[in-house]
């Protein structure tokens, strides 16, 4: 987009959000300086999420996350990126004071059978993927590992299943324990993943529950739990003991914060009230591309975090 352009179209969203329209110039021409934020939550952007602002190289975009004032990152794919980008964004997570957050730690099923099936070579490479996350997790500091038990077993009452699923879990805990490292637990709603194993908050408190480690825990993804289950604060009430870990998208839509039903600013409050220090990862697109898009990303974060 040429430069009149965005500042043409950038004045109804600079009007919007209280950003003046000579200051969206002066970041047009930066692409970096945004007043600097202090949230009150770990929120946790990933890579791309800013890229029209900070530029496609990974370190830009966490040195923008950290000048906008987030404290936390967190990134599905760091275990499939390059040992040196892996440690390029350790060392930049480090300098800037920049929590990691999860990634996934397994390959998932989405279409058949894995951990509720009880199959032993199965399991087994579920374990080894648990095992090489461990040499992961080390190298880019992170605390937490997503873990997507998988599809249902259609051939098995859910009871067997569920013991399944906890023995894999039990075993994996064993692994990660020694490092102190937890596995967190993603029940997926059933609108975009149906037919998978895990889809419920108070299923995966029982599923935690029976495990009993300090490396078997919940994230509560609130998008999906909105979907699946809603009677959010309540819920995350419920399984608060077993909740290690947030993610966040409004509904409808999957974007940031005050785009969907999602009251956030209330949510937000109550976990923040509940003493909560852990991470809330911004597993979400954006409402609108590009720079605007970002800025409004920006925006719905400090509008959702002032309570």
């Amino acid at each position: 987009m040429e430069r009149r352009t965005f500042i043409k179209k950038s004045a109804v969203t600079a009007s919007l959000m209280g950003v003046s329209l000579s200051g969206l110039q002066a970041l047009e021409q930066s692409g970096k300086h945004i007043a600097k934020q202090t949230f009150k939550l770990k929120y946790a952007p990933h890579l791309g999420m800013f890229k029209n602002l900070a530029g496609n190289d990974p370190v830009d975009q966490l040195n923008f996350m950290a000048d906008q004032g987030f404290t936390a990152f967190e990134d599905n794919q760091m275990k499939s990126r390059p040992v040196a980008t892996q440690e390029k964004m350790a060392e930049t997570m480090l300098k800037r004071n920049l929590t990691m957050g999860v990634f996934v730690a397994h390959k998932i099923y989405w279409k058949e059978p894995n951990l509720a099936s009880g199959d032993m070579a199965k399991r087994k490479a579920f374990l080894s993927d648990i095992r090489s996350s461990v040499d992961v997790a080390k190298r880019v500091n992170a605390r937490w590992i997503t873990v997507v038990p998988g599809h249902v077993d259609l051939r098995q009452n859910m009871n067997y299943q569920t013991q399944h699923v906890i023995e894999s879990l039990k075993q994996a805990s064993a692994i990660l324990e020694p490092h102190d490292l937890t596995m967190v637990l993603e029940p997926l709603n059933f609108r975009n993943h149906p037919g998978l194993f895990l889809s419920e908050s108070p299923q995966a408190y029982q599923i935690c529950k029976a495990v009993n480690s300090p490396a078997c825990k919940i994230l509560f993804d609130i998008y999906h739990q909105q979907i699946q289950e809603g009677n959010l604060i309540p819920n995350i009430e419920q399984c608060w003991d077993e909740i290690a870990y947030f993610q966040i998208g409004d509904n409808p839509g999957r974007n940031e914060p005050t785009t969907g039903e999602i009251n956030y600013k209330n949510v937000f409050k109550f976990i923040h009230d509940k003493g909560y220090t852990g991470i809330l990862g911004m597993e979400h697109g954006n409402s609108i591309e590009g720079k605007e898009g970002e800025l409004k990303v920006i925006e719905a974060y400090k509008i959702s975090d002032d309570f």
